[in-house]
């Protein structure tokens, strides 16, 4: 047994553990793993230890707290460890750590708030784990097969292809279920398929010479579809009644003179309703709108509801 009080400048363990706070028990297993060894023993052979050995202890018992391995503290007690680099390491560690903790805790919110079914909760809980990287090469993976092979031109390919998912690491419990969603829907085999038609499309259009990117026409053409729509479904207008029609004979009016190359006629009608109809998809509009959320970026309200109301009115009007 040790003795209770040690020579003057020295501490026996018993002293040693009152001025630590650390258990008798806790300084002889790190004297015996050399981390802390006495400085010297008594006469009697107990342990004694000086005020530079008190002080290794104190780092010893913060570095513990701070959730270092017993090799990372005797590296650095050496002087061979880099507390910087050790520290910086740990940090890190630790970073990764709370970004867990902070996904598993909106995902615990979610399932609070919404009551989710049991396929649901095990995909967030999937989801929630995976680092920004395995996210992304969810995303990636979509894209690759949207746009693999494909002659496209460089411009619009590229900055779909440049988009990124950056969950929070604090997310709402809105932007996991928008997460959640995002990663179940481009995993999907039909949206992807559906996609790729779309990318064919775009492609067959870059080789044969025509401007990908919509011009001025175009874009003033697009307003007054999305004007036009939005009108009628708000008013409740269905695409083959007499109000109908008389909108779409309104719009068209104003499309002919904003776009030459639109054809007021049955047959021009008809391919028109088609051209719109390859790029017009909800769930393609419903993926940047989740993109959107899960990144935190300003909402936008849906043109395609708009878009397909005048496709509808227009196969009505040419049949």
């Amino acid at each position: 047994m040790d003795a209770q009080h040690g020579p003057e400048g020295l501490h026996t363990i018993g002293e040693l553990a009152r001025r630590t706070g650390l258990s008798v028990k806790t300084i002889r297993f790190y004297a015996d793993e050399g981390i802390v060894p006495p400085t010297a023993r008594s006469a009697a052979g107990y342990r004694l230890y000086d005020a530079e050995a008190a002080a290794r202890l104190d780092l010893v018992r913060t570095l513990r707290e701070l959730g270092f391995g017993l090799p990372d503290i005797r590296g650095v007690l050496d002087g061979g460890g880099g507390l910087d680099r050790v520290a910086a390491a740990h940090a890190e560690a630790l970073d990764a750590r709370i970004r867990i903790l902070r996904l598993r805790r909106a995902v615990l919110r979610t399932i609070a708030r919404k009551e989710p079914t049991a396929r649901e909760i095990s995909l967030m809980n999937r989801l929630a784990q995976l680092s920004a990287e395995e996210r992304q090469a969810i995303l990636d993976d979509y894209h690759d097969h949207v746009f693999g092979g494909l002659d496209m031109a460089e411009q619009p390919a590229a900055k779909i292809r440049s988009m990124r998912v950056e969950l929070p690491d604090d997310p709402t419990p809105e932007q996991v279920d928008a997460w959640v969603e995002l990663a179940e829907l481009v995993q999907d085999p039909g949206f992807r398929e559906r996609t790729r038609q779309m990318a064919e499309e775009g492609a067959r259009a870059h080789a044969a010479g025509e401007d990908p990117q919509p011009g001025p026409e175009a874009q003033q053409a697009a307003g007054i579809v999305i004007e036009t729509g939005r009108a009628a479904l708000e008013a409740g207008t269905a695409p083959d009644s007499a109000e109908g029609r008389a909108a779409l004979a309104a719009a068209m009016a104003r499309l002919t003179g904003a776009d030459p190359s639109i054809e007021d006629t049955p047959q021009g009608r008809a391919r028109l309703a088609d051209d719109y109809a390859v790029f017009t998809d909800a769930r393609v509009e419903r993926y940047y709108r989740l993109l959107g959320q899960v990144n935190g970026w300003p909402a936008f309200e849906p043109s395609v509801p708009a878009f397909e109301w005048f496709i509808a009115a227009l196969r009505a009007s040419a049949a």
